[in-house]
């Protein structure tokens, strides 16, 4: 008998990496957005442009209750209630975005047994994997491990609008095989959550 149950709605916070003046990832979170949107899941935007978290010196666990930052309220408050986290990361000297890693440093727990997927970008034709390699180490150690697959987008500029519209046919074909594989993570270890986790 085949299943038809409407697959659950799913939070996904996009974790974008870049506060340059003139970023080209905003261009990728907002394709992202749109096709979580078009999926019917809730996407949220996470902007360090817009958030402005200060340069780590207390994790938010650090804090005593009540007396973090507004913005690390906020932010705790959604990655608890978040089935997984969509990564938007450029390759700034073959490594991490420094905005990208201070924003995800601050939270530890609010991650755990939660999936995440790496959506990474580059002005030239590499698209940003020796970042995305760096970060694969990071997000595991931080308790949201990325699924196997990547999301790229080399030259940037030419590949996507600045409203996030796919300028070629490979985008989305591969970003629909990709956020596939990511929802049945998400949909997998949400089931498991449900259940109780080792710790």
């Amino acid at each position: 008998m085949t299943d038809t149950a409407t697959p659950p709605r799913l939070t996904i916070p996009v974790l974008l990496g870049s506060v340059r003046q003139d970023r080209k990832g905003i261009r990728a979170a907002r394709l992202l957005m749109a096709a979580l949107e078009a999926r019917g899941h809730e996407p949220v935007l996470v902007d360090p442009l817009e958030d402005q978290l200060p340069l780590l010196d207390r994790m938010y666990k650090e804090y005593p209750a009540g007396t973090a930052a507004a913005v690390m309220e906020k932010l705790a408050a959604l990655y608890r209630r978040a089935d997984g986290f969509l990564i938007v990361s450029g390759e700034y000297n073959h490594g991490i975005p420094p905005a990208l890693k201070n924003m995800l440093d601050h939270f530890l727990e609010e991650y755990f047994w939660r999936p995440s997927a790496i959506a990474c970008y580059s002005a030239g034709r590499f698209g940003g994997v020796r970042a995305a390699m760096q970060l694969r180490m990071t997000l595991a150690e931080l308790g949201m491990p990325s699924i196997p697959s990547l999301f790229t987008v080399p030259e940037i500029g030419s590949a996507l609008a600045e409203d996030g519209t796919a300028l070629n046919d490979r985008l989305p074909r591969q970003l629909g095989r990709f956020l596939d594989e990511f929802f049945w993570y998400c949909r997998a270890l949400k089931a498991e959550r449900a259940g109780g986790t080792p710790y």
